[in-house]
């Protein structure tokens, strides 16, 4: 249920309203914007609680229907959602790119990806060092010693860094090192995982399951903005469909423009997982761009050919770079930077 308050609402009123609400057994979230206050009372609709709210004379409209992602839903806020990391803008009028390799392999090759990127126009930094793989024999990542890699990356290029934590165990450890806690694809309804990531002050990167629906991807943002955590970011990475043999997913662009109209979260694209080939990063990358998202993830490696992992799907710095320079023009059209 949704609480639309007068623009001129006090906060004693505001917090008047919300302990009403709250008496009739619902939880309180409260979103402020420009123009007014909306209370997102979480609980079964009632239509005598609507009647009991209308009469308040700081209570606007009372919403019945609302959608089961309440929180993150525009209903709630009609505002982007924007935050800074670092220098770094996130859900603004720029186009932010993460860009380095699926993996950190070794400190060498890994603090030259990072220089490269950053030439190129990358403003964060991403590498695993906690790898999910398919198969148990392939490389599983550096794990804590690839996180004090990608510390020693920021510390040279002053770029933030993001990083994948793959279960509740990880999250100290993780959280201890990254600017930005990423969780893959197979781990967005690793419930347990969102609640305790919810309760951290550090903004999470929610990757799209590899067969979720747009709503089961917006319910686990739910987990972590109803825990407290509100700096979140929602990643189409691809799905997985029935096609196999020229793309490893299929990325689904369209589902950029209906999240961005369905929440208020700021929404990016990894179309090097979306894709698996090279190749079609660029142009997909182009395609994000153009159909609104507000950063890329992007694999970068110095050599794919001898990548421990995802080697096909990485750019080289050099065509990162060029990338880079084709995606300004598409940003200017539609009034973005890059």
């Amino acid at each position: 249920m949704i609480v639309v308050l007068d623009a001129s609402a006090e906060e004693g009123e505001i917090l008047e309203v919300e302990v009403r609400i709250r008496g009739f057994g619902y939880e309180v979230y409260r979103s402020t914007g420009e123009n007014c206050t909306v209370l997102s009372a979480l609980g079964p609709p009632r239509e005598d609680v609507k009647e009991a709210l209308e009469v308040m004379p700081s209570v606007s409209r009372v919403v019945l229907v609302s959608p089961p992602f309440m929180l993150v839903s525009r209903a709630f806020k009609q505002e982007k959602t924007a935050f800074s990391v670092g220098c770094v803008e996130i859900g603004r009028g720029k186009v932010v790119l993460m860009a380095g390799p699926c993996a950190v392999e070794d400190r060498d090759s890994y603090l030259q990806t990072a220089l490269a990127v950053k030439e190129g126009g990358a403003d964060i930094l991403r590498g695993g060092a906690y790898k999910p793989r398919t198969s148990p024999y392939s490389f599983q990542g550096l794990e804590e010693e690839g996180l004090k890699i990608m510390a020693e990356a920021r510390e040279i290029t002053g770029l933030p860094i993001i990083t994948e934590v793959l279960d509740q165990h990880a999250v100290e450890i993780v959280a201890r090192y990254a600017d930005i806690i990423q969780v893959g694809a197979r781990n967005m309804q690793n419930f347990k995982l969102l609640k305790d990531l919810g309760q951290l002050q550090k903004p999470v990167l929610l990757k799209r399951g590899m067969s979720a629906t747009i709503e089961e991807w917006l319910m686990a943002a739910e987990y972590l903005v109803s825990n407290g955590n509100h700096r979140v970011i929602l990643c189409e990475r691809g799905i997985r469909t029935f096609e196999t043999t020229y793309t490893r997913n299929t990325l689904d662009i369209s589902a950029v423009p209906i999240v961005k109209e369905l929440s208020h979260l700021p929404v990016f694209v990894d179309p090097s997982h979306g894709t698996g080939k090279w190749k079609w990063v660029p142009s997909m990358s182009l395609a994000a761009v153009a159909a609104g998202a507000d950063g890329l993830l992007v694999e970068v490696h110095r050599a794919p050919k001898e990548a421990l992992c995802d080697g096909p799907q990485s750019l080289v710095p050099e065509k990162f770079a060029r990338m880079i320079d084709s995606l300004r023009g598409v940003a200017q059209i539609i009034g973005r930077t890059l």
